[in-house]
């Protein structure tokens, strides 16, 4: 259902709820290229996804868990990947998925919040800058309307001066036809509410199928993604808001099912995209990694060191990227978390700038502006 205050609402995004508590956020672009970041909220284990049976100190870490990789499809000499994750391990296959592992925001401390602040501003300390890096790279590409939103709140990564307009799904029943038309003819004379209201309607459209019952699993969140990233003059970039990462008990069996819907996810939109898959990269970044040894209640802690994933057709994938730094005691980041080998904003700033022909220099000083490294990764995007 449409109110006013669902489309006067800030942001360029749509969000429905999932199985695992999905948000989802869309913008327009003049592009051909199709771009999708889906966030984890809650510090997402990289070990427990990605995990480095090759270490000789993996097992005695990580205990319990590690039974996880027992049959665990390896990727490399080095790295296997979750059993649950059968669609990325296909997308690997297929040299379409990329890994970066020991990978960290410049965030160093372990709230949930100041984290995920960092990693959707591209600052280098929470809440120092008051935009996100997602809607400064919309500033970067050539754009011909307003961005579209669905969703009742923007998630800060798209937050910022481009201006956009947005769509909330509601529990409450939907609006007749009548009702519509009447709304539509009462803005009419309305130059600025006019011009919401029709794109409003416009996205209604488009989410009539796949919104309904709020898409209530990953996997419909994926399709509804891919069906408004498809479809003739529609959004071209995404965010995907996940939550239930913070598996401080009993992980095993939460993280498997957590993995599970975002491939399921994954694999939506990749069948939904059909040919477009060809230009697409996906992006899955979480704000922190967990501590290397498990907890007392069979779960990890707040870490610092995770893992990114680069998905798609337009990745020149089939790699596991890794300046490994180790799991014995010694090696780690004070005394307890994966110690980070590449900065998340490098790895960011890199996929885009490759993705959408930017200037990596260009791009890094508006998206990251306090990038202590000038480094960038080649060859994230298929010739």
């Amino acid at each position: 259902m449409f109110t006013r205050r669902s489309f006067v609402a800030l942001g360029a995004s749509a969000i429905v709820s999932s199985g695992l508590g999905a948000k989802m956020v869309l913008a327009r672009a003049n592009t051909e290229r199709r771009f999708v970041f889906i966030i984890q909220r809650g510090a997402a284990d990289g070990l427990g996804t990605l995990a480095p049976v090759g270490d000789p100190a993996f097992v005695a870490q990580r205990g319990l868990l590690a039974q996880d990789f027992v049959n665990a499809p390896k990727l490399d000499s080095m790295f296997a990947l979750h059993p649950s994750m059968t669609t990325v391990n296909g997308l690997y296959r297929a040299k379409q998925a990329l890994f970066v592992h020991a990978v960290a925001s410049p965030y160093r401390d372990r709230s949930h919040f100041d984290g995920q602040n960092v990693l959707e501003t591209g600052g280098s300390a929470a809440y120092a800058l008051k935009d996100g890096w997602l809607n400064r790279l919309l500033s970067l590409l050539p754009a011909d309307e307003k961005a579209i939103a669905l969703a009742a709140t923007i998630p800060m990564a798209l937050r910022g001066k481009v201006e956009v307009a947005s769509y909330a799904p509601s529990a409450l029943p939907d609006a007749s036809d009548d009702l519509l038309a009447r709304v539509t003819a009462m803005y009419q004379g309305d130059p600025q509410l006019h011009a919401v209201w029709e794109q409003a309607t416009a996205t209604r459209m488009l989410t009539s199928d796949m919104a309904a019952d709020n898409g209530r699993n990953a996997a419909a969140t994926g399709s509804l993604a891919a069906k408004l990233l498809a479809a003739e003059g529609g959004a071209r970039i995404a965010m995907i808001e996940t939550g239930g990462w913070d598996t401080h008990a009993q992980q095993r069996g939460r993280l498997g099912a957590q993995l599970k819907g975002l491939d399921a996810m994954i694999g939506a939109i990749q069948s939904g995209l059909g040919p477009l898959w060809a230009n697409t990269m996906v992006v899955v970044a979480t704000e922190f990694g967990r501590t290397v040894k498990v907890n007392g209640t069979q779960g990890t802690d707040h870490g610092t060191g995770s893992m990114a994933m680069l998905l798609g057709g337009a990745v020149n994938g089939g790699r596991v990227v890794a300046d490994w730094p180790g799991l014995s005691d010694a090696a780690l980041y004070e005394g307890r978390d994966l110690k980070p080998t590449v900065g998340l904003d490098t790895v960011l700033n890199s996929a885009v700038a490759s993705h959408f022909d930017l200037l990596p220099v260009r791009s890094a000083a508006k998206l990251f502006p306090d990038m202590r490294s000038a480094r960038v990764m080649g060859d994230l995007v298929r010739a």
